[in-house]
Formats: C-alpha cells, structure tokens, sequence
C-alpha cells in the first residue's frame, strides 16, 4: 500500500479533469485557424478562459496562458517596466531565480518567526520608489499565508505594483484577482489536481508586460507558441470541483506529532499542509525511512536536484540549521483517505519510538 502526502509537490489527475482532457482531444485544430477544426479549438479555449475568469474574479482577456507557475513568475518578474524588485524572503525559487536574472535592483522583504511579511519593514522600502513587489499567496513549505489585501494596500498607496505568486492558494482557498486587489497573479493547476505544465499569468487591464517567448500573436501578443489546449481544457475543469478541504485531516495529524516543532504553527496556514520536525531525526534519513515503508513525503527543504539542502524559508524564519534540516512536509489532497492518515501516524509513531529507545 501507497499513502500519498505530497500534494504541494504535484497532486494525482482528478477524474473530471482527466474527462476533460480526453475530450479536448478530440479537437484536432490549431486555435489559431480560420478551419472549422480551428475554429471549434479556438472556442474550446474561451470558454475554458472565460470559465477560469469567473472563478479567479478577473476578466478573460487577463489570463495569459503559460506552461506553469515558474514561467508565469518569470514572465511578471522580467516583464514589468520597473528599476527595482521587492522580494519575500521565503518566495518560491522561480522567483527568487528570476529576480536575479532580471537585470533589476534586488531588495529583500524579511519576515518573522512564522514566516510572514514583516509589514514596517516592507512601508521602509517602499520609500526607495517605484517598484515592484512579489509576494507568495502562501508558502509552499510550511502553508503561511500572507494578508495579501492588506500588503496591496501598502504597496499601491507607495504607487508600486503587487504580483502574488498564488500557485498554491489555487483550489486550497478562494483566489479572486479583483478583491485581492494585486496587479499580477500567478496560478498553475497541478497542486490540487490538475494537469501539470499548465498556468497563467493574470495581468491588470492596462499594465504592460513585455514577452518572455516573441512568434505569433497569441495570448494577445504576451506569450507566443501554439496554445496547449488538452491542458487549458484540464486546468478550468478544477473550477467545478469543490474548494479542498482538508482542516479536518491536518488536525488529526498534527495533533499525533506530540512533542515535535511544528513550523509556523502560530499563524494562518494552508489547511493541507504540516511542516514538522523531530529532533534528532535528519530529513534526509526520514525521507527514505518513510519511502521504505510506502509513505510519499518531502522535505521542507528539498531542492531540484532532488537532494536535501538548507531551506531559505526557513532560515528567513530564525529556525536553527540543525532543526531546520530534520524538517519534513506533510502536504494532503484531494484523494486523501482516513486509512492514508492512520499509515502516516502509525509509521511516524514507530520511527519516534525507536528513536526514543536508541537515545535511552
């Protein structure tokens, strides 16, 4: 038996969205043709962008279709017409990496203890001028979410401009463009059940942004490349899927995790998502302890390379290195069962009782 708990990472294809993309292959014309197969293409994709516009609160015409959230940060970080860049200390690595890659000046946001914004810190660097500010929805490790309303609010009486990095908010909580009030937005699909290599970038009505990608006139001229349709058609199929509710779950597991650290276990966080650590028990050890015993977990510090390293997110919070490097995430989904929750705290409790008689 397999107990999945790495939702964060990427979550299993949910059934309706799959339906969906078999459909969509039916369709075998480029949207971009004047045919009746290109023409049925192109409709396919504005009712998937319309539908996805009703459920991000935004209009169609400012969704710009890229292949994922790592694009779609690329494309806001690089794109915006700014001298400057203010950064979150806990940012996902594709915007992190994009920022040093825009040729633009890099400043960084510090946060607190539980990894949220540190607002006074924030107003001071706003004095520096026009620039723009990136700040993730929510954290992809420990599942802090940021008070984004209050941040836009802060950041457009500075008269600088807010992209949020909402990758992971997604189907986890409501995400709506026009009440957050942002100028950017970044989604993808498959954190909670869509389909991977799929996202976009939503762009404030009258905020130019320059291409990463120059071709064709697609995406209203902001991204060239024929459109990927089977995925287009699988990503607004999520938003006639129940919101994820997983409150319930994480309760029970952490309420299992007695005596270890929680991280950022203080503040708001995603309802899917446990960042934890046992003293001394490595991630990289845990990592494979449970893999053994048929549980998909991840470090909170894992990196692309697939190996355990120091995680910045939470060295930005304070946390001691040699705590920080046993910390491990637990994310659920979708498809999460009570016999998934009872394998993870059996094994979790095995691995604390050995390590209990070995330290005795």
């Amino acid at each position: 038996m397999r107990t999945y708990l790495d939702h964060n990472a990427t979550s299993p294809l949910r059934p309706a969205v799959k339906a969906a993309m078999l459909a969509a292959m039916e369709i075998g014309g480029n949207a971009s043709s004047i045919h009746a197969e290109g023409r049925a293409a192109h409709k396919l994709m504005d009712d998937a962008r319309e539908k996805l516009a009703f459920w991000l609160g935004c209009l169609p015409q400012m969704i710009a279709f890229t292949s994922g959230g790592t694009e779609a940060n690329n494309m806001a970080l690089r794109g915006v017409a700014v001298d400057r860049l203010l950064v979150s200390a806990i940012e996902h690595p594709s915007v992190m990496a994009a920022a040093r890659a825009s040729g633009k000046k890099v400043e960084i946001i510090p946060v607190d203890q539980f990894g949220r914004v540190e607002m006074a810190a924030l107003e001071k660097l706003l004095v520096g001028g026009r620039a723009l500010v990136s700040v993730m929805m929510a954290n992809n490790e420990t599942g802090v979410i940021q008070p984004i309303s209050e941040i836009a609010g802060l950041v457009h009486a500075a008269g600088s401009l807010l992209h949020v990095d909402a990758v992971q908010g997604v189907g986890k909580r409501q995400v709506n463009f026009g009440l957050l009030g942002v100028d950017l937005l970044t989604v993808a699909a498959h954190k909670v059940g869509g389909p991977t290599g799929i996202g976009a970038l939503i762009i404030r009505d009258g905020l130019v942004v320059e291409p990463l990608l120059h071709g064709g006139g697609q995406e209203l001229r902001r991204r060239a490349g024929t459109e990927n349709l089977i995925n287009i058609a699988g990503f607004a199929a999520l938003a006639d899927v129940p919101q994820l509710d997983a409150n319930d779950v994480n309760n029970r597991l952490e309420a299992s995790l007695e005596g270890a650290t929680i991280f950022s276990g203080g503040a708001a966080r995603l309802g899917n998502t446990t960042c934890f650590a046992i003293r001394g028990l490595s991630a990289e050890t845990l990592l494979m302890k449970y893999d053994l015993e048929g549980i998909a977990v991840s470090s909170g510090s894992a990196c692309s390379s697939g190996k355990v390293g120091p995680s910045h997110v939470l060295q930005a919070m304070g946390v001691a290195p040699d705590l920080a490097r046993s910390a491990i995430r637990i994310s659920s989904g979708w498809n999460t069962t009570e016999t998934d929750i009872q394998h993870f705290i059996s094994i979790t409790q095995k691995f604390r009782a050995r390590a209990s008689a070995k330290a005795a």
